[in-house]
C-alpha cells in the first residue's frame, strides 16, 4: 500500500490475547496507537498511547483497561471510527455493522477476531476501497502454530521458540502472498480471494488424489 509504519496510525479495539498484542507488535513497528479497548472501556490519545504502559496496567487491573489514564475515554463506536490509518477489531463478532461502516475512516482493516463485520458492512467497505484482511488469513497464525505443536508431538522432537515463529512467519506470508494474487487476478477483495484461494486447493487435491 506504499505506507511507511512510522508515520501511520492504527487503533485496536479488543485487549486480551489478540488485540494486546497485536497493538504491542505494531507499537514496535513503529506504528503510533491512537486508540485501544476493551469491554470496559475504550481510549483515544491523537498523539499515541503507551502500548507498554497500558499492558502494564491492565495486567495489575484485573486485565482490564478500565480506569487507564494515558488517554481519553471514549465509545466502543468512535474507536473503530476514529481517524487512523489501520483498524485491528479484536474482539468481538459483528461489531462493523453497516452504520459503523460508513463512519470507519481507516484505510486498511485487519480481522483479529471471528467475524467481526457483517456481510452488509463488507459490501460498505468494498465500495470505499477499505483493504480489509479477512479474519480467516489474519487470526490464522494461531491456528497455524497449533498444527506446529501437534506435528512436534507427533515426531517427539521440539522446536525452539525462534523456530516455531520463524516457521510461523514463512507461512503466514506464503498464506498472505496466495490471498493477495487470487484476490487480484480476480479482482475480488481479500475476503473472497480468501475463498477461491481454499476453493483452488480442494481443487487440486481432488485433481492429485485421482478417481477410485
Amino acid at each position: 500500500m506504499g505506507k511507511d509504519p512510522k508515520s501511520s496510525t492504527a487503533s485496536v479495539q479488543g485487549f486480551g490475547n489478540v488485540g494486546s498484542h497485536a497493538a504491542r507488535l505494531l507499537s514496535e513497528q513503529g506504528i503510533t496507537i491512537v486508540a485501544i479497548g476493551d469491554h470496559t472501556g475504550s481510549f483515544y490519545n491523537e498523539k499515541g498511547i503507551d502500548v507498554n504502559a497500558a499492558l502494564t496496567y491492565a495486567k495489575g487491573n484485573g486485565n482490564t483497561l478500565k480506569g487507564f489514564k494515558g488517554a481519553v475515554e471514549i465509545t466502543s463506536a468512535e474507536l473503530l471510527t476514529a481517524k487512523c490509518d489501520v483498524l485491528v477489531p479484536a474482539a468481538l463478532q459483528n461489531v462493523i455493522t453497516e452504520e459503523i461502516a460508513a463512519g470507519i475512516q481507516a484505510t486498511l482493516i485487519v480481522e483479529g477476531a471471528n467475524g467481526p463485520t457483517t456481510p452488509e458492512a463488507d459490501a460498505i467497505l468494498a465500495e470505499k476501497n477499505i483493504l480489509v484482511v479477512p479474519d480467516i488469513l489474519a487470526n490464522s497464525g494461531g491456528v497455524t502454530v497449533s498444527y506446529f505443536e501437534w506435528v512436534q508431538n507427533k515426531m517427539g522432537y521440539y522446536w525452539s521458540e525462534k523456530e516455531v515463529n520463524e516457521k510461523h512467519d514463512a507461512n503466514m506470508e506464503i498464506a498472505f502472498d496466495a490471498v493477495w494474487v487470487s484476490a487480484h487476478e480476480y479482482k475480488s477483495t481479500m475476503r473472497i480471494g480468501a475463498y477461491i484461494t481454499a476453493l483452488k486447493k480442494i481443487e487440486f487435491g481432488l485433481k492429485a488424489k485421482g478417481n477410485y
